[in-house]
């Protein structure tokens, strides 16, 4: 479920990159005004009036807290581009509502900041789970009629299964997600099966599967579905330095694109926020050799290649989509702050 920004939104000093004297660079053909249309992300709104979309709460002017707890845009609402006594570009709204509120349930007709419908599936699916639940985590021990695979309305046996939660989903073990700096495991990254529904308590607790993306079977593990909490995606960059590396692709290619979903070395644990833009970047040497004819390394700047939005995070690693890129980008390519 996705909360957005909003209605109204107070002018107020930027607690964010103000502070770092970096003036706002407005895109080339920005309008004096804008009418938000249905179909309009906040990204793509953002990149109208700026040469850099992520500094979006800036121009703005949305304190730490705004950018926590946004309202909401809608179709049909006016945002016009002026300036303050200093002369520095701000935006407001002009809404065509009459009574604008906070929704706390998601609103399909209001403004998503990246497209919806390319990250609503990571959003409740278990993507990550952590090194030390795996060994507790309910489990498969026996099926129907001794069957090898389970479907819709078929009946599993499972054990370790709390007998609070009714709904949980069904997930097989993934690959584990090592930190390229260290080795060590982040995590394991679930492969989604399915859902099921816990119609008797007990161990084993019997258990009816409700849908199946794959196959279920003896050893699959389950996990109370959780659902997913109501955020704010607002983009703006972290206040702090980052540095961090791409792990894995989503899918299990070795490189990603323009709207590729990956996931980082980095989480809640090191300040990581939903709706963090990181610079994707790949740091380059030149090898050549000196004037006695031996070799050497040179370091030349590390260049660009692309944006990452973050939609999801975990505490020690997060999600992302790709939102701009300059070519390909790979597994161990870094994530910095812009």
């Amino acid at each position: 479920m996705i909360r957005i920004i909003s209605a109204f939104i107070l002018a107020m000093v930027s607690t964010l990159c103000f502070a770092a004297g970096q003036p706002l660079q407005l895109a080339a053909s920005a309008p004096n005004r804008y009418v938000v249309v249905p179909g309009d992300t906040l990204w793509g709104i953002s990149g109208t009036f700026l040469k850099e979309p992520w500094r979006w709460p800036e121009i703005w002017r949305m304190n730490r807290q705004e950018i926590r707890n946004p309202h909401l845009i809608y179709p049909g609402d006016v945002i016009l581009l002026d300036r303050d006594a200093q002369g520095n570009p701000r935006l407001r709204l002009q809404s065509a509502r009459l009574s604008p509120q906070i929704h706390a349930e998601m609103n399909e007709q209001a403004i998503p900041a990246i497209p919806p419908n390319v990250i609503r599936p990571f959003l409740s699916d278990p993507l990550i789970v952590e090194a030390n639940a795996l060994d507790s985590a309910a489990r498969i021990v026996a099926t129907q009629v001794d069957r090898v695979y389970i479907g819709p309305r078929d009946v599993a046996y499972v054990v370790n299964a709390d007998p609070a939660p009714r709904d949980w989903q069904i997930y097989r073990n993934g690959q584990p997600l090592r930190d390229p700096e260290t080795d060590a495991i982040l995590g394991y990254e679930a492969f989604y099966l399915g859902t099921a529904r816990q119609l008797e308590a007990g161990n084993p607790a019997t258990f009816e599967v409700l849908t199946v993306k794959q196959e279920v079977g003896l050893g699959d593990r389950l996990l109370p579905a959780v659902p997913p909490a109501l955020i704010a995606y607002v983009p703006h960059k972290p206040d702090f330095a980052v540095d961090g590396r791409v792990i894995s692709v989503y899918g299990g290619v070795d490189a990603a694109g323009r709207g590729s979903i990956i996931s980082i070395n980095r989480g809640a644990a090191d300040g990581i926020e939903i709706g963090h833009v990181l610079a994707l970047e790949r740091n380059r040497v030149i090898h050549k050799r000196d004037e006695l004819d031996a070799k050497s390394v040179v370091d030349i700047p590390p260049s660009r290649v692309g944006l990452l939005f973050v939609f999801r995070i975990f505490d020690r690693i997060s999600y992302g989509i790709v939102v701009q890129s300059e070519g390909t980008v790979d597994i161990n390519d870094f994530v910095r702050t812009p």
